[in-house]
């Protein structure tokens, strides 16, 4: 399951809910997308680290590397095979993926993202004038019926 949407929108926030809600009964293991290669590791305070609180394992990508025993970037299926054990896949960015895809926007929407994502989590300060009918509205602050959805929309990979 992927969630996507730009800087700021939530993303981090929303996955640890996500992680640290459905920890106890799956193995969670994420991946977040570093476009930029600026994440800092073991920071407190920073996602990488955040992520890691939550229990799971935990793989940041960017352009340049992938950090879990690697010096170089993978495919999706790379990190997969690394990961092995998961129950559960979380992806933060990666948009052009064919994953099942969640779109996270807080005040503006950003349309180019509507051909790859399923459904949107938002909250009061999104126009829902904007947004397709054929894609799904849930609320950005409702955690239980975001978790409904992430649960019926995953598939094997």
């Amino acid at each position: 399951m992927a969630f996507t949407g730009p800087s700021n929108s939530g993303k981090t926030t929303l996955i640890e809910k996500v992680a640290k809600r459905l920890i106890s009964s799956y193995k969670i293991a994420i991946i977040k997308n570093d476009p930029s290669d600026k994440a800092k590791f073991d920071t407190e305070g920073k996602d990488s680290y955040k992520f890691y609180q939550t229990g799971a394992e935990v793989v940041v990508t960017s352009p340049n590397r992938t950090t879990y025993f690697s010096h170089r970037q993978k495919s999706l299926d790379e990190i997969v095979d690394m990961i092995k054990d998961f129950d559960l896949l979380l992806v933060e960015g990666l948009k052009y993926l064919p994953l099942p895809r969640l779109g996270v926007f807080r005040g503006e929407i950003d349309e180019s993202y509507f051909r790859y994502i399923k459904a949107v989590a938002i909250d009061d300060s999104v126009d829902k004038s904007k947004i397709p009918e054929n894609v799904e509205i849930l609320d950005l602050n409702n955690i239980d019926e975001i978790i409904d959805w992430v649960l019926n929309n995953a598939e094997d990979i």
